[in-house]
C-alpha cells in the first residue's frame, strides 16, 4: 500500500538563493519547476522539486507573505537528515562553502550527528552511521 516518503515541504520565501544551497552545497538534483496560478487573482505558487538519492524536497514559495516557522523547539515536525558518508569530510566541504555548522558533531558509539541551517534558516541533521 505505502512505498516511500514521496517529498517533505519547505516553504521559503527565498526560493532561488534555496535552489541554489540544496543543489549546489548539497548536491540535490532538480527535477522540475512549475508555478500554479493562485484563486482569485492572489499571485502565483511557486514550486521546485528536488531529488536527492530517490528522496525529493518540494520547495514552495508564495505570492502572499506568510508566517515564519517557530524557532524554538515545539510540537510536530522539527527537521529532515541527510545521511553522510564521512562527517568530517562532509563539514569540511560545507565549510568551503560557507556552511558552519550550528550544533555538533557529536560522535557517539554508532553514529555522529551535527546539524547545520538552510538559506531560510530550517535546520537539518546530517548523521553518519557506523556499520
Amino acid at each position: 500500500m505505502f512505498r516511500k516518503i514521496d517529498h517533505v515541504e519547505i516553504v521559503t520565501d527565498q526560493l532561488e538563493r534555496s535552489v541554489e544551497f540544496y543543489t549546489k552545497v548539497l548536491g540535490f538534483r532538480l527535477k522540475f519547476r512549475d508555478q500554479v496560478p493562485q484563486p482569485g487573482g492572489g499571485g502565483s505558487l511557486d514550486i521546485v522539486y528536488l531529488d536527492l538519492g530517490g528522496t525529493a524536497i518540494e520547495l514552495l514559495s508564495y505570492a502572499k507573505q506568510v508566517e515564519p516557522a517557530p524557532q524554538k523547539v515545539h510540537l510536530g515536525y522539527r527537521m529532515m537528515a541527510l545521511e553522510v558518508d564521512d562527517m568530517m569530510a562532509t563539514l569540511g566541504f560545507l565549510k568551503r562553502n560557507g556552511v558552519d555548522p550550528v550544533w555538533g558533531p557529536v560522535f557517539r558509539e554508532k553514529y555522529a550527528r551535527a546539524e547545520i541551517l538552510d538559506p531560510n534558516g530550517y535546520h537539518i541533521e546530517l548523521r553518519q552511521w557506523n556499520r
